[in-house]
């Protein structure tokens, strides 16, 4: 892949300053655009797999009294069949540049990934939660446009301040944060943030018209210790689990 063919932005991975990030309360977060170059977002944008290949995800309880996070999901997974943008794209991401700048900015010395396209119709939300201790981030890329999505429509990524008041094992609404922080969503933008005790964040009730979605695709990050990945085989191993769970197949 030649420099003409790059969709990262080196120029905005550049400048974004990791201490600072790091540094970010209520924890790390930045909300940066253009991380993918003007002209090969548009490339994604007209190139995005169709709904019909979606799983529904709708009606899940989840731990500690959450309201479900409901959506259409899919998964990617190695050889499945994508426009020649989004292989590329996903490529770079799986490539050595993405994951040394993830590494500095979460400070880790290695990571593993997985990727997954959501696209949330009306009514849908997230409910406030932190992210399971799995995961150690995530980057959030928006897929909505002015041309495709109205600002009052919903859709907004908010990181949520509990002020060091709620554990993650409980099931507060948006009401009951002392500070919140929207994210942009609409042309070209992306959440990238880190995972902490206190990481709470959640979208609120989407309200738009039949056959539009919010879109996204999501990068989660994962801390890969090999030593403790073959601790956990062996465990498995004895009491005859899994030896590689779902989620980890997907892992790259």
């Amino acid at each position: 892949m030649n420099g003409n063919e790059q969709y990262l932005n080196s120029e905005v991975l550049a400048a974004i300053d990791r201490a600072a990030f790091r540094a970010q309360q209520p924890f790390p977060w930045i909300n940066p655009q253009y991380f993918i170059r003007p002209e090969r977002y548009q490339e994604l944008l007209a190139s995005m797999p169709d709904i019909s290949r979606f799983r529904a995800f709708f009606g899940k309880q989840r731990k500690h009294g959450q309201a479900s996070h409901d959506r259409y999901v899919l998964d990617y997974e190695e050889g499945m069949a994508l426009a020649a943008p989004w292989e590329q794209f996903i490529a770079e991401l799986r490539g050595p540049v993405y994951r040394k700048f993830v590494c500095s900015m979460l400070d880790v010395a290695d990571v593993r990934f997985r990727f997954h396209w959501h696209f949330t119709p009306n009514g849908g939300e997230v409910s406030p939660h932190c992210d399971s201790k799995g995961k150690i981030g995530s980057q959030i890329f928006y897929l909505n446009t002015d041309q495709d999505w109205q600002r009052d429509w919903g859709g907004e990524t908010v990181v949520l301040d509990d002020g060091g008041r709620i554990g993650p094992e409980n099931a507060p609404g948006f009401e009951d944060f002392i500070a919140e922080y929207p994210a942009e969503t609409r042309d070209n933008r992306s959440l990238i943030f880190g995972r902490r005790g206190n990481s709470w964040h959640g979208v609120r009730r989407i309200n738009c018209p039949e056959n539009y979605y919010r879109k996204v695709f999501i990068v989660v990050f994962e801390e890969y210790r090999p030593f403790k990945m073959v601790a956990k085989k062996l465990r498995r191993l004895v009491t005859g689990t899994e030896l590689v769970s779902e989620k980890e197949r997907l892992m790259y």
